[in-house]
């Protein structure tokens, strides 16, 4: 079984104003993002949220979605993707295999996409699948339940680049031709920009 897990507790400080719910197209911005992981034939979803967080959730499971599960990131003002990454991890099953980290601010993410990080990692067995845009590491990754210790057990100020750089030599990279996977929204530019597109 393989879960995503988005994060979407961000403070959005940089935009002015909470970016998850923002337009996008004919839902909001977390909304297309989980819609996007489902199309993809994700099994189980579950929403980080922190900042808005009632807003956020009601985005987040508006199409009544059964896979969908939200849960609350109470140290979201620390703004800090690790700890709001654990809080996810802390509500998965024993019977989830791996987990795709994804950000809920990047709805141009396409699902073939995360289809293809998934079979990538179902036919090689490989225990950290990354993508790649010109050199460039992006988002979602896919990850073993076997390397959540170390995760899990990461020092306090330890980043979630810190954990690619410890397990290096277990990435298997995807090399992709769309920028869509190290595009996030984090100005009124950007999502000026991107929603246009």
């Amino acid at each position: 079984m393989i879960t995503a897990v988005i994060l979407a507790a961000g403070l959005s400080t940089r935009m002015g104003r909470p970016k998850m719910i923002l337009p996008w197209g004919e839902t909001t911005v977390i909304g297309h993002v989980v819609a996007t992981y489902i199309q993809a034939g994700i099994d189980e979803i579950v929403v980080v949220t922190g900042a808005s967080h009632l807003e956020v959730e009601a985005a987040a499971r508006e199409g009544s979605w059964e896979m969908v599960r939200t849960v609350y990131n109470p140290r979201y003002t620390e703004d800090d993707m690790l700890v709001s990454l654990r809080a996810g991890m802390a509500a998965l099953g024993d019977e989830v295999d791996a987990m795709l980290v994804g950000l809920g601010d990047q709805p141009q993410l396409e699902a073939g996409v995360v289809r293809s990080l998934v079979e990538l990692y179902l036919t090689r067995g490989v225990p950290l699948v990354v993508p790649s845009y010109h050199l460039r590491r992006g988002h979602p990754w896919l990850v073993h339940r076997s390397l959540w210790p170390i995760l899990l057990s990461a020092p306090r100020g330890s980043t979630m680049r810190d954990f690619l750089h410890t397990c290096s030599q277990q990435i298997t990279y995807l090399t992709l031709d769309t920028a869509s996977i190290i595009s996030d929204l984090d100005t009124p530019e950007d999502y000026a920009r991107l929603s246009e597109k």
